[in-house]
């Protein structure tokens, strides 16, 4: 896929719509979007180093957040593992290692169904 081409990706938020308003919010959508399986969100197009995404946990940090009239934009960096896959000869002198991999995720989230469109930010 053309890293310019954004695939658009669409999840439920429950937890963090509930917590909208309260002081809470920011940490209950960080911790929804960590548990959420990575297939679900973009990380695969936001690489930049590595080929393929690690099963290793990721980091949500919340960048920003703006109310709209239905939804809840949220720019969110996501610190996550790639890695570089050799060929998995006996004589490859390439192991797979992890790398350090950032990508920027919008998080649209429709006040009244929890449901969030997620696309990648940067690239």
């Amino acid at each position: 896929m053309n890293r310019r081409e954004r695939p658009i990706l669409m999840i439920r938020l429950d937890k963090a719509i509930q917590a909208w308003g309260t002081p809470d919010f920011k940490e209950i959508l960080k911790q929804e979007v960590a548990q959420l399986d990575y297939a679900l969100l973009p990380l695969q197009q936001g690489l930049s180093c590595g080929n393929y995404v690690s099963d290793a946990p990721i980091t949500v940090a919340i960048n920003r957040v703006t109310e709209l009239e239905n939804v809840i934009r949220v720019n969110a960096g996501i610190f996550y593992q790639g890695i570089i896959g050799g060929c998995s000869c006996t004589d490859d002198p390439t192991p797979v290692s992890d790398i350090n991999e950032y990508c920027d995720v919008q998080l649209d989230i429709d006040k009244a169904t929890a449901v969030a469109v997620v696309t990648l930010a940067n690239g």
